[in-house]
Parts: structure tokens; C-alpha cells; sequence
């Protein structure tokens, strides 16, 4: 079946995407898809999904250490701190993506998100989470969504919070990163944290 589960090197099957590095297999079969909770854990992932707009995930993963280095481990409260020489650090720091507004909007989207109660960015992202029990298991990657109804109206909530960087693309691949959904094809070893 074009597009379907494959089996990997250990014969097991996965989704087509997470075979063609070490890395990915990793980042398939331990993290993807997996539920994701806490403030700080989910504002580095909303930053690492910005980052990754425009470019292959691959490049944000290989590089993710840089960024926790960079970005203070994603601590909302340390990167909100951030001043103008940290911003330059930033553009010169090349063990990140050194995009202007991509460090522009995650520094920004932390002053946001410190004025926020705790537990509030957990709270509305997973507000956002489909009830897993309407949801069909995708067959194929052709039945895996780049948008849902979902990850638009999650994408106009956190805009209307003054959060940048977050379109309805970036949030679904946000939505599917931190288990809000679960896109692992129907055959995948991984499907449903097996």
C-alpha cells in the first residue's frame, strides 16, 4: 500500500517518515505523538515548531540541544528575561537557525506566556486536543491532515493571546508532536504509545 506502514530494519512496521534516519527512527518510536505537558515543555516545542517553518524537521532535531542551550532550556521565565544582547547572541550562535524572526517571535511569545498563571499554556493548547474516539486511524500519509478545524481555532486562540509564529500548519504539527493527536498510521508499531 503506497504510503502505508514499512517495516524497518528490525521488521517492525512504522510510518514511512520515521525510517530515513537514526534519528528519526528514535524520534518516531520514543517522543512523536507522545503526550507532552507542562508550560515550559510545550512553549519549547511551539518555538521548535516555528523554527522548523519552512525547513525538514531533521535540521530542527539534529540541532535541538544547540537550542535548549541557547534558549535557556525553553524556561519561559529565564527566556522572557532575554535582552538585546542575548538576542544578538543568538544571530551568531550556529548551532541554532539563526532567523531574526523566529528568535524575535519565541523571545516575544515568552514575555507573553510569563504573564500567563501557571498552567494556563497546557491548559488551552490541550483544550484544543479532538476526542481521540472520532478520530480514524490513518491508513496511509495520504489520510494524515496538514490542518484540521482544531489546530485553526488553536492557532486563533493563541493569536488572540498575543502569541506570534503560530499558524494553523505549525499548530497541527504541534498537536501531532505532543500527542494532542495521534497520527501514527494504523499498522505502526508506535500507534497509541504501543
Amino acid at each position: 500500500m503506497s504510503g502505508g506502514a514499512v517495516a524497518g530494519p528490525d521488521g517492525r512496521l512504522r510510518c514511512p517518515w520515521g525510517l530515513s534516519t537514526e534519528d528519526y527512527v528514535r524520534y518516531h518510536d520514543e517522543e512523536w505523538g507522545r503526550p507532552v505537558r507542562g508550560d515550559d515543555a510545550l512553549f519549547e516545542r511551539l518555538a521548535l515548531e516555528a523554527f522548523q517553518s519552512g525547513l525538514s524537521w531533521i535540521t530542527i532535531l539534529r540541532r535541538r540541544e544547540g537550542f535548549r542551550e541557547a534558549f535557556a532550556g525553553f524556561r519561559i521565565v529565564s527566556v522572557a528575561a532575554f535582552t538585546d544582547d542575548d538576542r544578538e547572541r543568538l544571530l551568531a550562535d550556529a548551532g541554532i537557525i539563526r532567523n531574526r524572526a523566529k528568535i524575535e517571535a519565541t523571545i516575544a511569545n515568552a514575555q507573553v506566556l510569563a504573564g500567563w498563571a501557571e498552567g494556563e499554556l497546557d491548559a488551552v493548547i490541550w483544550s484544543y486536543a479532538p476526542d481521540p474516539a472520532v478520530r480514524r486511524a490513518p491508513r496511509t500519509l495520504a489520510d494524515v491532515p496538514a490542518v484540521t478545524d482544531e489546530s485553526t481555532a488553536l492557532s486563533k486562540e493563541l493569536k488572540r493571546r498575543g502569541l506570534r509564529f503560530i499558524g494553523p500548519t505549525t499548530a497541527y504539527a504541534l498537536m501531532q508532536a505532543c500527542g494532542l493527536v495521534d497520527d501514527h498510521l494504523a499498522d505502526c508499531v508506535a500507534r497509541g504509545g504501543r
